[in-house]
């Protein structure tokens, strides 16, 4: 879907009005400044994606593209629901691997971690639940020491890799995803830049930035197009296009 800038508005303001993170809106319009597109400027809103993994039930976490993904049953029908998400910065970047949920916690208190008072010795050992807790108002403990999903009082942060390693969703996403979410969900943290799949027929291909070359990328795509018996299908020309431009975006690589 398209959006057309009327006032001062930023990509970053469009970003959570639209429930992206500021990665996917800048990838998906490299073209244009996010802090002052002018105002006419028609903005490119990604609105659909490739699904990562297919769970049974549980949580899926695509660190390359940001994003997180629930399957859930409700009436016996079976759902997925996508929120975009902050990650881990250099150096505490978040693990990748398969745990669970623990513990859910409304309100949180924070304590604060040691190498980050080393960081910032003015912060005090705890922070309360409010306004200046970087938590926000719920935190889904994982299997993992030190790690979790929670809010956050920053959320022009989500779709960027700023935190200790924790996930980081909108405050009105992890309002919703707490809702459903309970002790023992399973969660799979994975860091994949390429995705395949098909709809209506057509193969599609997904590519997010990544520090890998364009020749490791087009390597891991047609082996995951291999895998899924699809290789005779696939235009090799739109494939390299799609890897070269990684807009994050959806895009077809059929015949």
């Amino acid at each position: 879907m398209t959006y057309t800038i009327e006032n001062k508005e930023t990509l970053i303001i469009l970003a959570r009005a639209y429930d992206v993170g500021y990665n996917e809106i800048t990838d998906a319009n490299r073209n244009i400044d996010p802090w002052v597109p002018a105002k006419g400027t028609r903005v490119l809103i990604p609105n659909s994606w490739l699904l990562p993994e297919v769970l049974d039930k549980g949580i899926i976490i695509n660190l390359a593209e940001m994003r997180l993904y629930y399957f859930f049953y409700l009436d016996n029908h079976k759902y997925v629901s996508t929120y975009p998400i902050g990650i881990g910065r250099q150096g505490f970047n978040t693990p990748a691997g398969t745990y669970h949920i623990t513990l859910k916690v409304k309100d949180p208190v924070w304590r604060v971690p040691e190498d980050i008072r080393k960081e910032k010795p003015e912060l005090p050992a705890f922070v309360l639940p409010g306004t200046d807790n970087p938590l926000g108002k719920y935190w889904l403990q994982l299997s993992v020491n030190g790690y979790g999903i929670h809010g956050t009082n920053k959320p022009y942060g989500i779709g960027r890799r700023v935190s200790h390693g924790c996930i980081r969703l909108y405050p009105e996403d992890i309002e919703l995803l707490s809702v459903f979410v309970e002790p023992g969900t399973p969660v799979k943290i994975i860091d994949e830049a390429v995705k395949i799949g098909m709809h209506n027929n057509k193969v599609y291909i997904e590519v997010h930035r990544t520090e890998e070359t364009d020749s490791a990328l087009i390597q891991i795509a047609a082996e995951k197009i291999s895998r899924k018996r699809l290789l005779k299908y696939v235009d090799t020309e739109l494939m390299i296009r799609a890897i070269e431009s990684a807009t994050g975006l959806p895009a077809v690589i059929s015949r």
